[in-house]
This record gives C-alpha cells, structure tokens and sequence, in this order.
C-alpha cells in the first residue's frame, strides 16, 4: 500500500491542496478557508475522490480546475487492471477506477454550476498531459474555461480583463492570463459552491 508521501507528494502543489482540505460528509465544503495554504486555495468542491477550485491564474473569471485527490500525473496513470491479485494491488486499482468515475460523474454537474454563476453558455474543458503539452501542474486536472458570449453583463469590473478576449476561441494563448482577484475570487467561489449545492439537491447527494 503506497504511503501518504508517494499518494500526496510535497512538492505538489495540488496534493497541498488535498491535504490542507481533506474531504468532509458534504462534497460542497461549507465556508473553506482560503488562506490554509499560500497561494490561497478558493474551493468549492471536496469529495474523497476529486477536487475543484478557481484558477490561481484564470483565463477567465470562473475558470475551474476539476482534479484528482490522489495524485496522478497524467491521464494514462489514473487506472489499469491490478497486475498481480495481492490486496494492495487490487485496491490501488479499484480507487484508481473509482476516481476515473468520479471525474466523469463531476464534470457536467460542475459545468452546470459554472454556467448558472456565470451565465455563460459555451465553454472549454482543457486537460493536458506533459510539459510538451502545456501541462504546468504534474497532476491530472481539467481547466473549465467560461466562454463569455456577446453582449453578456462584465463581472468583476476592475479593469483587468480584456473581456474581448474572453469572447474569442482562443485557449492558451500568450497574456490572457491574471493574477486571481481574491475579493471576486471569495465571491465567485461562494456562487460556485451554492449553484453545486442546487445542483445537488441542497448538497443531500453524495457521489
């Protein structure tokens, strides 16, 4: 059986994450403090199997990160069938199964809450795998990117947004990230958690 170090490794910044937020009764944690960990961590879903939280570097306000709790780097790592029948073998394989399901299961219901908060209509679901393919964080996560259509109300209002940008097809491209603005990002990710908890009926289920 894999120790916390190999399951959670330090230098992680995503298994950080899992390890200051372990996962409560609720999948919808209910007021997560953003300052356990530097940067802050805006959270809004927990669950033994998968998290969610607001881009540290959004390319657009809204943009989630959907990943796993236990670490995995790429795609190809979350499951294979157990190569021998020892206990540990079979139970690394059957929670690797259990994530791959529980990522598959959270992310309409996430893109849901996101189009609700939102308002938005179109959306990316990015996920990359290796450096070569722009993967900036060793640990599979997928970005949810809000696509702003024409003519929709700007959030934030700042100033820092090229909002034009934000209308286009463009995904990774060179200077349309920002830093997260921790005032709208406490305000984004308790309108996230609440559209989650509606999704889920008041936050009863527990997937």
């Amino acid at each position: 059986m894999s120790s916390i170090s190999e399951r959670y490794p330090v230098s992680c910044a995503f298994c950080k994450i899992a390890k200051a937020y372990p996962a409560e009764s609720s999948p919808v944690p209910a007021n997560p403090d953003p300052e356990l960990i530097d940067p802050g961590c805006y959270l809004i879903l927990s669950t033994p199997q998968v998290m969610a939280f607001l881009d540290i570097m959004p390319i657009a306000p809204g943009h989630i990160l959907l990943t796993t709790r236990p670490h995995y780097e790429k795609l190809s790592d979350m499951y294979a069938p157990p190569k021998s029948s020892d206990w540990a073998s079979e139970k690394t394989a059957t929670q690797a199964k259990e994530v791959s399901q529980a990522i598959g299961e959270w992310l309409p219901i996430v893109s849901r809450a996101l189009c609700s908060v939102t308002g938005i209509e179109d959306w990316n679901v990015v996920q990359n795998n290796g450096e070569r393919a722009a993967q900036v964080v060793p640990h599979v996560h997928f970005h949810l990117i809000p696509r702003y259509q024409e003519g929709r109300r700007e959030i934030g209002g700042k100033g820092k947004v090229d909002y034009g940008m934000l209308k286009s097809w463009k995904v990774f491209g060179r200077g349309s990230r920002e830093d997260l603005d921790e005032e709208e990002a406490q305000v984004m990710a308790s309108s996230l958690r609440e559209a989650l908890k509606a999704e889920l009926g008041g936050g009863k289920a527990k997937l």
